[in-house]
């Protein structure tokens, strides 16, 4: 049975106390902030480009789920999936590209589309051959960007928790997924795979960001924090 808070599953920290001061607005603010009109528009137009672009890609991975499935039935399955998660303090759902053999997806939580069904991810050996390429390029998030043109996520923000993961990081005090919409890429996410990804701080900044810079402003960071995002999947490092 896979921990859901092993520091692999659940990487998020507290803000340090030092921090809090520094962040004061952050934690005074008790409503979701409005996502200004040109950061909206911004992720609509980039959204629906990508999901165009992405069309081939998604033909070709359903392709080859399909011929791994008749070589090796255990691996047959849906392409997708969801399970529900938390973006700017509400539920969505989190849609994702299957990694897994159904062997090891728990079908009664599936039901009702718990994380803990598809905790299965996170055992290297439950994975399909291409749910190991999917996951090694992030590709298991592109169905993602349908949920930033409907307006569940942002292109850039922290990213949605699963609701069991959303409530520990909440106990922990920290306020900026309940306040932000989520994002495909964020500061901190920015820092997967090394010993800053699960930091707080980088949440906060970015909230402050949203109270104190102007659309384009937000904009100009976005660009910033996604070319870097470009460069951390570019590596290859999905794990």
């Amino acid at each position: 049975m896979i921990d859901p808070f092993s520091e692999k599953t659940f990487p998020y920290k507290p803000l340090p106390e030092e921090l809090r001061e520094k962040y004061i607005e952050v934690f005074e603010t008790e409503k979701m902030l409005r996502v200004p009109t040109l950061k909206r528009m911004f992720d609509i137009l980039v959204s629906l480009l990508l999901i165009v672009f992405c069309m081939p890609v998604f033909f070709a991975l359903k392709l080859a789920y399909m011929v791994e499935g008749l070589i090796d039935p255990p691996s047959k399955g849906p392409l997708l999936f969801y399970y529900w998660a938390i973006s700017g303090g509400r539920r969505i759902k989190k849609w994702k590209l299957r990694l897994i053999k159904i062997g090891y997806v728990d079908s009664e939580l599936a039901r009702s589309h718990d994380w803990l069904a598809y905790a299965g991810e996170w055992n290297p050996a439950a994975r399909t051959v291409v749910g190991r390429f999917v996951k090694k390029y992030y590709l298991d998030e592109l169905p993602q960007f349908w949920s930033v043109f409907i307006g569940d996520m942002s292109l850039v923000g922290p990213r949605p928790l699963a609701i069991l993961h959303y409530e520990r990081d909440l106990m922990q005090g920290n306020v900026t997924r309940k306040i932000l919409r989520g994002g495909l890429l964020g500061l901190g996410h920015n820092n997967k795979g090394t010993e800053l990804m699960g930091q707080a701080e980088y949440e906060f900044m970015y909230a402050q960001m949203y109270l104190t810079k102007t659309g384009i402003q937000l904009v100009v960071e976005d660009l910033r924090i996604i070319s870097k995002g470009i460069l951390l999947i570019s590596k290859g490092g999905g794990h």
